[in-house]
């Protein structure tokens, strides 16, 4: 939008560090290059932090270019390949870490108890129940 002299007004905020999906794709891809093998196992540690200082950036601002449109398959795929490194440790002998790690995925660790003889109840029935004991 131009200004009052005729100039194209700046809309704000801080330049793009990548211009263009394509330039960060060859970003993305040049941190993975040395770190994974043709057949895509990991040969050195894959992380979102490992990311963010190749590209010359942030966690953050990692994130919010996952937030623009233009920008975020090229993120989520990078991390998908990050939390696939880590859910292939999980066969490790150790797998502590990238259980951890899964969790900040979103990843949830829960197990579920089945008493012989005895139905468990409905996601129906739980609603109901839960309502019923807080209006108790």
């Amino acid at each position: 939008m131009p200004d009052m002299t005729g100039k194209e007004k700046h809309p704000g905020g801080r330049p793009l560090k990548f211009k263009t999906v394509e330039e960060l794709q060859a970003k993305i891809d040049s941190y993975f290059k040395d770190r994974v093998d043709e057949s895509g196992t990991a040969i050195k540690p894959v992380t979102i932090t490992g990311l963010a200082l190749h590209l010359d950036t942030s966690r953050e601002t990692l994130m919010d270019y996952q937030e623009r449109d233009e920008f975020s398959d090229a993120i989520k795929r990078a991390k998908l390949r990050i939390e696939n490194y880590y859910e292939e440790n999980l066969m490790t002998g150790k797998p502590t870490g990238p259980i951890f790690a899964l969790k900040n995925f979103g990843w949830k660790d829960h197990s579920t108890v089945h008493i012989p003889g005895h139905t468990p109840l409905s996601e129906e029935d739980r609603a109901l129940l839960a309502a019923y004991a807080k209006n108790k």
